[in-house]
C-alpha cells in the first residue's frame, strides 16, 4: 500500500464525518452566501480543527472566492485542501531527518509515547545511526520492560534505573553514555504526565532542565498526544508548551477516531509543526507528515457537479 493511501485509510473516520457534515451544507445548493460560509467554518470546528483556524481558513477562501469572482460552493471546495495544508506551522528543523539529536518525548499516558519511541529508534537504526535509547518513565515498570523490548528489536542500547529512580539522573547517565558510545540520536521516553497536575510538570521541567543543560547534541522536546482526545488534546499541548517550550507534536491514533482535524488545531494555534503522524500499530505506520497529504485524506473531494 502506497504512502497516501496508509494516511488516506488511516483517516478514513476523520474523513467521513467531514464530508457527511460538508454534504448536508451543499443539500442546500452551491450558492456561495452567508449560510454557505458559516455552515462551512462551523464544519470545520466539528472536525476538531480548532475555531482559529477554521476562522482563518474561512476568511482567505472568502478572500479568493472574491477576488477570483468564484462561481460556486464547489470551486471553494477545489481550494479547500490547499488552504488547510497552508494553515500548518512549517518545521523549521527536521528533528528526525539525519542530523544529530537528544529527543524528548512528553505527553500523558496512553498517548504512545514509548511505542513512538520505539518505532523511531528502529527505523533510525534501520538506516544506519547510532541511536540510543533513555528509559526516564521510572513510575510504571512496564515502560521500561517495554523500552528494553523496543531496543531488542532495534537492536539499540538503552539506559535503564530501577523503578523510582529520579527521572532527571537517568537522563544525565543517557547523555553521559550517548557521548561514551558516539551515538548521534538520543529518544529519551518520560512518565506520562497529567497537565493539570503543577507538581509533575515542575518535575518535568527540572528533567527537560537537565538534558538541555548536559547535552552536547541539539535537543528538541516533542509532544506525543493522542488524536481520539479531540479538544481536550488541544488543552494538553497548550499547557505542555506553556511548561516546556515545545519544537514539536506527534500525533497517534489517527486511525481510530473522527476527530484527525485536531493536528491542525494544535499546530496552527501553538505554532507547532507536527513531526511524524501514526495511522496504525504497525511498525510502518508511524509516518513522516505531509501537510497537503494530509489535508486530502482529511478532507477528500467535493466534485458532484455533474
Amino acid at each position: 500500500m502506497g504512502f497516501f493511501d496508509r494516511i488516506s485509510e488511516g483517516l478514513a473516520r476523520s474523513r467521513d464525518r467531514f464530508k457527511e457534515q460538508m454534504n448536508v451544507l451543499l443539500d442546500r445548493g452551491p450558492d456561495l452566501d452567508e449560510e454557505f460560509w458559516d455552515g462551512l467554518e462551523e464544519t470545520l470546528i466539528l472536525a476538531d480543527i480548532g475555531g482559529a483556524a477554521a476562522s482563518e481558513i474561512v476568511e482567505g477562501l472568502r478572500d479568493t472566492a472574491t477576488r477570483k469572482a468564484l462561481p460556486d460552493a464547489y470551486a471553494v471546495l477545489d481550494l479547500l485542501n490547499e488552504r488547510i495544508a497552508e494553515t500548518f506551522a512549517p518545521g523549521d528543523q527536521d528533528v528526525f531527518g539525519g542530523g544529530p539529536a537528544a529527543v524528548l518525548f512528553v505527553g500523558i499516558n496512553g498517548t504512545g509515547k514509548t511505542t513512538t519511541v520505539g518505532k523511531l529508534a528502529k527505523e533510525a537504526a534501520d538506516g544506519g545511526r547510532t541511536v540510543l535509547l533513555g528509559s526516564a518513565d521510572t513510575f510504571r515498570a512496564a515502560a521500561i520492560e517495554q523500552l528494553e523490548e523496543w531496543a531488542r528489536r532495534a537492536d539499540v542500547e538503552v539506559v535503564t534505573r530501577e523503578r523510582g529512580s529520579d527521572p532527571a539522573s537517568v537522563c544525565y547517565d543517557t547523555l553521559e553514555r550517548a557521548e561514551a558510545v558516539g551515538a548521534d540520536l538520543v529518544l529519551i521516553d518520560t512518565a506520562g504526565r497529567l497537565h493539570t497536575s503543577a507538581d509533575l510538570m515542575r518535575e518535568l521541567e527540572k528533567v527537560v532542565g537537565v538534558v538541555r543543560k548536559r547535552a552536547s547534541l541539539p535537543v528538541f522536546t516533542v509532544l506525543v498526544i493522542d488524536a481520539t482526545t479531540g479538544q481536550n488534546g488541544l488543552q494538553q499541548a497548550r499547557e505542555f508548551d506553556r511548561a516546556l517550550d515545545l519544537d514539536g507534536v506527534i500525533v497517534t491514533k489517527l486511525d481510530g477516531t473522527a476527530k484527525g482535524g485536531i493536528a491542525l488545531a494544535v499546530s496552527h494555534e501553538l505554532g507547532l509543526p507536527v513531526l511524524k503522524i501514526g495511522v496504525g500499530e504497525g511498525l510502518d505506520d508511524l509516518r513522516d507528515f505531509d501537510a497537503r497529504d494530509f489535508a486530502r485524506a482529511l478532507v477528500g473531494d467535493f466534485d458532484e457537479r455533474a
